[in-house]
C-alpha cells in the first residue's frame, strides 16, 4: 500500500523499546496543510503541548512528523518539553524547514523523560529510509501493546481526479472518548485549507475515535493529525458541506481505524456495538452508552459470552440520564430481550449466540425522546490484567 502523493514515511529503531522499531517519520515533501485534535486530559504530554503551539504558529502547516514509541514523555515538566524541543530542532535541520512545521508525538510509559539523544542519533537514518512505500514500517514503529499494525485507506473523486486518503493508528489500552493511548495520522493528496481540515476532522472524530472505549481511561498523549499535501493540483477544498466524497472517505478510514483499535483492546476477545436511542439529548444517549461500555460487570460478562442483560440495564439505570422504566427496551442483534420495561419470552441459547459473536450489537431504547448515540466498547478479561500488571517490567 503506497502513501498518497506528496508523502514519504519510514520506521527505524532508536532503542526506546526493548525490541523492534520505535521511531517513525512522515515527510510531506512540499509541506502540507494540517489540522489536529488532541487529548483533553489535564496532564498533556510535552509533545502535545509543543505540537499544539507549533500548529498554531505555522497557521496549519506541517512538513515533518516525528513519532516515537516506548516513552510518552508525559508529566515530565520543563525537562520533558526541552527534550521534545531538541527532537523538533534536529528534524527541522534535516528537513530544512522551520521548527514550527515539525509535529512531534510520543507514546509509551508516562513519567519518563524522553531520551532524545537516541532519537536524534536515529533521525538521519529515518530520513534516508523515507519512501512512498513506507506505510508498513511507519505503522509498525508506532506500536506499543498493539497486536498488529492498524492501517486503512479510501479513494474518492475530487475535481474529476482520483484522490486518496490513507490513515495509520496505534492504540490498544487507555482508550476512551475525549480522545480515546492512541495516535492516528491521516494523509490525503487532495488540496484543502487548514480550516476545512479542522472542521472535517472535528465532525468525523466525534463519530469514530471519540466513540470507542476499551478501559475507560483517557491518555495524556492522544493525537489525531490530518494532513493534505495538495499534490493533486487545483483549488483547495474549503467547505465541508460541499465535499461529500471526501467526508465519506474520511469517515470510512477513521471508523475502520477506530474499530481496529477497540478490537485490539488489550486482552479483548469481542466488542459491543452499543446503540442508545430514545434519549432526550445526544449527550444523554452518550452517557448511557458510556455507562454500559465502561461497566466492569458488563465487560466481564461479555468476555465470557454471557447474555447477563440485567447488568446492562442496571448500568443505564445509574447513568443519571432520563428514561422511562415502563418503556425501556433492549435488543441483542435482532433478538428482543426486554420490551417496554419487561423481559420477553426469548430463548437463552439464542441470546448466547449473539453474545458469542466477535461484534455484539446491542440496542437500548430509553423511551423518552428521539436522540441517539453509538459506542464501540471492548470486553474485559484476564488478558487485560496480564498486560497492564507488568507493563513497565
Amino acid at each position: 500500500m503506497k502513501l498518497p502523493r506528496g508523502f514519504g514515511a519510514s520506521g527505524v529503531r532508536a532503542g526506546l523499546k526493548k525490541q523492534g522499531t520505535d521511531l517513525a517519520v512522515i515527510v510531506a515533501k512540499g509541506g502540507a496543510n494540517a489540522a489536529a485534535v488532541f487529548t483533553r486530559n489535564k496532564f498533556q504530554a510535552a509533545p502535545v503541548v509543543l505540537s499544539k503551539k507549533g500548529l498554531t504558529a505555522s497557521r496549519g502547516r506541517v512538513k515533518v512528523v516525528v513519532v516515537n514509541a516506548g516513552c510518552a514523555n508525559a508529566i515530565t515538566g520543563p525537562e520533558g518539553e526541552a527534550a521534545a524541543g531538541r527532537v523538533r530542532q534536529a528534524a527541522a535541520a534535516l528537513a530544512g524547514c522551520p521548527q514550527n512545521e515539525v509535529f512531534v508525538a510520543s507514546t509509551g510509559v508516562i513519567g519518563v523523560v524522553l531520551p532524545d539523544d537516541r532519537i536524534r542519533e536515529a533521525l538521519p537514518g529515518a530520513f534516508e529510509a523515507l519512501s512512498e512505500d513506507g506505510l508498513e514500517p511507519l505503522s509498525e514503529a508506532i506500536m506499543t501493546t498493539d497486536n498488529a499494525p492498524k492501517v486503512a485507506e479510501a479513494a474518492f473523486m475530487w475535481n474529476g481526479k482520483r484522490a486518496r486518503l490513507t490513515g495509520v493508528a496505534k492504540g490498544a489500552g487507555m482508550i476512551h472518548p475525549d480522545m480515546a493511548t492512541m495516535l492516528a495520522f491521516l494523509m490525503t493528496d487532495a488540496p484543502a485549507t487548514p480550516g476545512f481540515l479542522a472542521a472535517a476532522l472535528s465532525a468525523v472524530n466525534a463519530i469514530s475515535f471519540n466513540a470507542i472505549s476499551v478501559d475507560g481511561d483517557t491518555s495524556t498523549n492522544d493525537t489525531v493529525l490530518l494532513m493534505s499535501s495538495g499534490a493533486l493540483a487545483g483549488e483547495p477544498m474549503t467547505d465541508p458541506r460541499r465535499e461529500a466524497p471526501f467526508l465519506k472517505a474520511l469517515t470510512k478510514v477513521c471508523r475502520e481505524l477506530a474499530w481496529k483499535i477497540v478490537r485490539d483492546g488489550e486482552g479483548a476477545s469481542r466488542v459491543m456495538e452499543i446503540t442508545v436511542r430514545g434519549a432526550r439529548t445526544e449527550k444523554e444517549a452518550r452517557a448511557a452508552a458510556h455507562a454500559i461500555g465502561t461497566s466492569p460487570l458488563v465487560k466481564t460478562a461479555l468476555n465470557g459470552g454471557d447474555p447477563n442483560w440485567g447488568r446492562i440495564l442496571a448500568a443505564v439505570g445509574r447513568s443519571g440520564v432520563a428514561l422511562s422504566t415502563s418503556k425501556v427496551s433492549l435488543r441483542a442483534g435482532k433478538l428482543w430481550i426486554v420490551k417496554d420495561g419487561a423481559p420477553t419470552a426469548y430463548e437463552e441459547a439464542a441470546a448466547a449466540k449473539v453474545f458469542a459473536l466477535e461484534r455484539v450489537p446491542l440496542t437500548v431504547d430509553l423511551g423518552v425522546g428521539s436522540a441517539s448515540a453509538v459506542l464501540l466498547a471492548a470486553d474485559l478479561g484476564h488478558g487485560y490484567v496480564s498486560v497492564n500488571a507488568d507493563y513497565r517490567s
